[in-house]
């Protein structure tokens, strides 16, 4: 087995790590892990919420029909999943099995952003949504949700869903403008981080949306995944990057490059700290990366 990484941040790297049934594939994939350890795997194929156990084995599947376009995924600390469904521009929460409790935005009805400038950014700011991307919620369950693909903001909603308020603007350069706002996470000091993947840095803003600080040196960062002791885990779509680990002040800590891998997309870690990563290597779309002890 292939390890990777340095000191403390040493993983061991397992192919195929997903045994799926037979005429079951994984598409672009967002892995989330609930507090049992099992693994749920948001994605793009016939079987958009595949469940499997931390041996990768196959449990159970739903979504079949409604989940077209998977992009983000969040499972709370309640475990209950949030599922951005990216081109029907909603967000949705379900219970772990499946069922629907709560939709966020207008299914098929995107905001009126004008449209992308040449230089790929949008030409204006607007409302939620328009191909959102990721979400996160913070201790108080407020939720947060980047709306980055045609879109360039942050959306604030309370935690039964009544809509609060939304900041950002299109740019490439000054506090507040995003170009592609790809992943968010919020940290338990309620920090909002937002992986502002085509300007190769990491925003940080406080709960009113207020720029605090940025993270730069980036390499076009998808995803960020916090654990319970501070530490940062982001991955990066460049392919000559691949995971960036940082502590809450922005120092890197590690960085991992496992061999024949392609940029990483999405990133979470489960109990044990052993990584789940989504990547865009035709074929191998699921990485797990199992820390040494």
């Amino acid at each position: 087995m292939t390890t990777v990484g340095t000191d403390v941040y040493t993983y061991e790297v397992v192919e195929n790590w997903a045994r799926l049934p037979q005429g079951y594939t994984l598409g672009q994939v967002e892995p989330a892990v609930d507090r049992e350890d099992e693994v749920y795997l948001f994605n793009r194929s016939d079987h958009p919420l595949i469940v499997c156990d931390r041996g990768g084995n196959f449990l159970s599947d739903w979504g079949q029909g409604v989940l077209s376009d998977a992009h983000g995924i969040y499972i709370s600390p309640e475990d209950y999943i949030y599922l951005p469904v990216r081109d029907a521009h909603t967000v949705v929460k379900y219970t772990l099995d499946g069922r629907p409790l709560m939709t966020l935005g207008m299914w098929d009805k995107p905001s009126d952003t004008g449209g992308i400038r040449p230089d790929g950014t949008v030409r204006r700011a607007a409302g939620p949504f328009n191909r959102c991307t990721d979400i996160a919620i913070s201790l108080a369950g407020e939720i947060y949700i980047s709306d980055g693909y045609a879109n360039c903001r942050v959306h604030k909603y309370s935690a039964t869903g009544h809509y609060l308020f939304s900041w950002g603007r299109p740019g490439k350069r000054a506090p507040g403008e995003f170009h592609i706002p790809h992943g968010i996470w919020v940290h338990v000091d309620g920090r909002v981080l937002v992986a502002d993947r085509e300007n190769n840095r990491i925003q940080i803003f406080d709960p009113g949306g207020n720029f605090i600080s940025q993270w730069t040196g980036l390499r076009r960062p998808c995803d960020i995944f916090i654990d319970a002791d501070g530490v940062v885990y982001v991955v990066e779509l460049d392919p000559e990057a691949f995971l960036t680990i940082l502590d809450m002040e922005g120092r890197v800590m590690a960085k991992i490059k496992p061999r024949n891998t392609a940029g990483g997309h999405a990133v979470w870690a489960d109990s044990r700290g052993d990584l789940y990563i989504g990547h865009n290597m035709e074929g191998k779309r699921l990485l797990k990366l199992v820390r040494r002890s």
